[in-house]
């Protein structure tokens, strides 16, 4: 395997042999072997261009569209697929010369990290016998993912499992193609649900079935059942099955998540785990608001200028930089890099600005449009959106006041950041006036993070605020 990268677009490349070659042999073995028994070396004649890992976190892939057809030439390091993963669009590129013989997933079909995606032809001879192995890969794949499936029973629209799953569900218990309901009424009427033959969609077993077999005369109040049935299966309700017994609202339309929307979903559950507190904090921002008019014409973003004075602020209280990810020590980062929460077009994604520390306001600015860019065009590095340190996440451009932002896993604080607004504050000479303020919440992991930590970052925050003019220095 190997990654290669163009100039406007990233891609990788991802191939293997399916034909077998001649084993390894030292090299000495050649130079000793007389010219008459020399071993013939079988060439592999037949590749597979497989789905790519584009991130840590990505588990399946979408096609989003074939660039090459079948039956078209390709040349070494030449894009031939755009595969969507859970934070980017990214081209694949053929690893070796040859034909694209045959697609095994179609565009708009999703397929797991390491899965044959395509089949590549060395020479036009082999071009019959690649298809014939696509065929063979096309016609198993699902069967494969059938027991997948039947784990999430509770959406059943996306079953596709082939109707011999049903005759084999035998020789696997607890593995037959049913819908929960189904199931339910098998357990309540004592009906061995593995002998019997569905007549639904792909062979799946409807609760008819079951009812047929138990010797029940199907009735308009069939269906009725289905919200008492949790009740009967209530010691062993799982999460997944407990979803099942919602009511169906008429007219809902179902909606599968995204890649980029399971990977978020993914993200949030996980974040679940970690032990986290919150701490707001109230920052005058007349000074900050100032400044960002000053420098808003030359290019400057607000959320440049919170980022850069958040970066100066971790950079005295490295702690809240810091990550815990095996629960027995945290790691102090030796970067600091702000990620930015960005909503794109479909999901959510955190563009890295990388030492932000380092970079002055100006650099930061350009950097940070140049990386919105790319996220909007879903063209960003994997370096570039899963390096982050501390996740800074701004709804302040649209008037909220103040939330809570969620931990992301692998970091040990997010900063949330609320609307400057005009605020009746009491001085110290017992007058009132008005100053702009924003709310500032800190969402951190307790386990290496604790509350007099984030609380001596919040005020050295609060300081770079109100008093800006380090930030353009």
């Amino acid at each position: 395997m190997a990654s290669l990268l163009q100039s406007r677009t990233p891609s990788i490349s991802f191939s293997s042999s399916l034909s077998s070659t001649t084993p390894l042999l030292r090299p000495s073995a050649f130079f000793i072997t007389p010219r008459s028994a020399r071993l013939p070396v079988v060439r592999a004649k037949i590749r597979e261009i497989f789905m790519p890992a584009l991130s840590s976190t990505m588990t399946e892939g979408k096609i989003v569209s074939w660039v090459k057809s079948e039956g078209d030439v390709l040349s070494k390091g030449e894009s031939v697929v755009v595969v969507e993963s859970d934070k980017a669009d990214m081209d694949v590129e053929t690893f070796y010369d040859g034909i694209l013989a045959a697609i095994v997933v179609n565009d708009g079909e999703t397929a797991p990290v390491g899965a044959a995606i395509g089949i590549l032809a060395e020479t036009e001879e082999e071009i019959a016998e690649a298809k014939a192995k696509a065929a063979t890969q096309s016609s198993s794949a699902p069967a494969a993912s059938a027991p997948k499936v039947e784990e999430s029973a509770p959406a059943p629209a996306k079953v596709e499992a082939p109707a011999p799953v049903a005759a084999a569900a035998p020789a696997t218990p607890g593995k037959v193609t049913a819908t929960p309901y189904a199931k339910k009424l098998a357990k309540q009427h004592k009906v061995d649900i593995n002998k019997l033959a569905g007549t639904g969609p792909f062979g799946r077993i409807t609760p008819e079935d079951v009812e047929k077999a138990a010797g029940i005369t199907p009735t308009p109040k069939a269906s009725v059942p289905e919200t008492a049935a949790p009740a009967v299966a209530a010691p062993a309700a799982s999460p997944s099955k407990a979803a099942a017994s919602f009511p169906e609202i008429p007219g809902s339309n179902v909606v599968s998540f995204t890649t980029m929307q399971a990977a978020v979903s993914k993200n949030m559950v996980e974040s679940l785990s970690v032990p986290t507190f919150r701490v707001g904090y109230p920052i005058v921002s007349d000074a900050l608001d100032a400044l960002y008019e000053k420098v808003k014409p030359k290019g400057v973003t607000m959320t440049a200028l919170l980022a850069k004075a958040a970066a100066m602020a971790l950079a005295q209280h490295p702690v809240v930089n810091s990550t815990c990810k095996d629960g027995k020590s945290f790691t102090y980062n030796s970067s600091i890099n702000i990620a930015v929460a960005v909503a794109i077009n479909g999901g959510l994604i955190t563009p890295v600005l990388q030492d932000a520390d380092k970079l002055d306001l100006y650099l930061l600015s350009q950097k940070w449009k140049e990386l919105v860019e790319k996220a909007r065009a879903k063209q960003l590095q994997p370096q570039e959106y899963n390096s982050g340190t501390f996740t800074l996440s701004n709804l302040g451009m649209f008037g909220v006041d103040r939330f809570d932002a969620i931990l992301p896993p692998g970091q040990g604080a997010i900063m949330a950041v609320g609307a400057s607004k005009p605020t009746v504050v009491a001085g110290k000479d017992g007058f009132f006036n008005v100053k702009n303020k924003m709310l500032v919440n800190v969402t951190a992991d307790h386990r290496i993070i604790y509350g007099a930590d984030l609380a001596a970052f919040l005020q050295t925050f609060s300081k770079i605020i109100e008093n800006p003019e380090s930030l353009t220095m």
